[in-house]
């Protein structure tokens, strides 16, 4: 199975009063690991947005394991959890700099036309990408 990683600083607009990463600024970061993912894959969002076609979260879940602050440097892991050439579901654990897992998570997608929502086959529109999900979500034994 692949697992991309990205790194990312945190940085002071990120964190709330509190000093700690306000839970929203995860999702975003679930995001960048996302499109970093599909780039190592040799894809892009954008070219398909090009083509007319998107891609929205249809689901998504956070759990907070521990806080980070301003200054630290997070890792995003993301993988395929699961892709059936319709939905795809990436998985997520975004870790501190000592290694802890500070949020596990995951976001579920379609793919649909932008004009009208109406959802497409990735299988049949990007044949070369649907393959490079399925060898990209085989677990290893």
């Amino acid at each position: 199975m692949l697992i991309s990683e990205t790194t990312v600083e945190v940085r002071y607009a990120e964190t709330d009063q509190m000093g700690v990463v306000y839970h929203a600024n995860y999702l975003v970061w679930m995001e960048l690991g996302r499109t970093s993912f599909i780039k190592e894959l040799g894809y892009s969002y954008a070219k398909m947005e090009e083509d007319g076609i998107i891609s929205p979260v249809i689901d998504i879940q956070a759990s907070y394991k521990k806080a980070m602050r301003y200054g630290e440097k997070a890792t995003v892991k993301t993988w395929v959890e699961e892709y059936d050439g319709f939905r795809v579901k990436y998985g997520y654990e975004i870790l501190n700099e000592e290694g802890e897992l500070a949020v596990t998570g995951f976001s579920v997608h379609v793919c649909v036309k932008k004009e009208n929502f109406r959802p497409v086959s990735l299988k049949r529109l990007y044949p070369d990408w649907h393959e490079s999900y399925l060898e990209a979500s085989k677990k290893e034994d």
